[in-house]
């Protein structure tokens, strides 16, 4: 899909891959409505930007985003679901408050927006992009309920495509671990992951992806390969899950595990 000329709706924008996602979009003739739930003054002078500060996590939220989406631009041709957080931990406790409030934001929030394309699109051609991650395919200790996220979304628009029966598309991003505040809501003191990409490289692949109309976006080619040595060595993955487990148990002893 030619991305100028088209009116965008992005979420997650206040940083990290959204951010970077934006710089690059505004290379191009569009408007954008940059979505998240901080502050963006950076943007209110942005002649193709329309800041939207709101919480994704909560269907009003979302109802009132497309309503405001409407009113500016008229039409929404692309919607960029990349807003989401994560959690590092070991689940020792039960906490029903913490499972709702990452798979609200996570997944319930990009199947509605989905839906909410759908019905606002009818017959007219448009085009969704979330941003998943490599985790569904490879797991890693530490974030059984970010993978669980990130698989419940996979699953859904998977088999959503093949449900939609109209002009839409759907793209998904597999993105390895990046550098961004990611990290930082996961947990501060959690050890970081190989290998790291940058935000300006999820972000390239992403609007060629685009561009290209790939369902499947994977940003790294160092995961690629990585997939290809695993089913040649299967020792290869069995030996880095170790090593991460062995991670995971040594962050989760010390006195900075947010349970301890």
């Amino acid at each position: 899909m030619d991305i100028n000329g088209k009116c965008i709706v992005l979420t997650g924008t206040a940083s990290g891959i959204g951010k970077s996602l934006l710089e690059h979009l505004l290379q191009y003739n569009v408007k954008v409505i940059a979505v998240d739930k901080e502050e963006q003054p950076w943007l209110f002078s942005h002649p193709k930007v329309i800041p939207y500060q709101c919480d994704i996590s909560k269907k009003k939220n979302i109802d009132m985003l497309f309503e405001f989406a409407v009113n500016k631009l008229g039409v929404v041709d692309i919607f960029i679901g990349n807003a989401g957080f994560g959690y590092y931990e070991k689940i020792v406790i039960e906490d029903w408050e913490r499972i709702e409030k990452i798979f609200h934001t996570n997944v319930f929030a990009s199947i509605y927006a989905a839906e909410k394309m759908y019905a606002l699109n009818k017959d007219r051609r448009y085009m969704i992009a979330f941003t998943a991650s490599t985790m569904v395919e490879f797991p890693i200790p530490g974030y059984a309920l970010y993978a669980a996220t990130k698989c419940a979304l996979d699953g859904f628009i998977r088999t959503y495509r093949y449900e939609m029966g109209n002009k839409g598309k759907i793209l998904m991003i597999y993105p390895i671990s990046t550098k961004t505040q990611f990290f930082q809501t996961a947990g501060n003191t959690r050890p970081l992951e190989w290998p790291l990409q940058t935000p300006d490289k999820v972000a390239k692949a992403i609007i060629k992806g685009i561009q290209r109309e790939k369902a499947c976006i994977y940003p790294s080619k160092i995961y690629s390969l990585g997939k290809i040595i695993s089913a040649v060595i299967p020792l290869v993955p069995k030996l880095y899950m170790k090593r991460e487990i062995m991670k995971l148990e040594k962050w989760h002893k010390s006195s900075l595990h947010p349970y301890n």
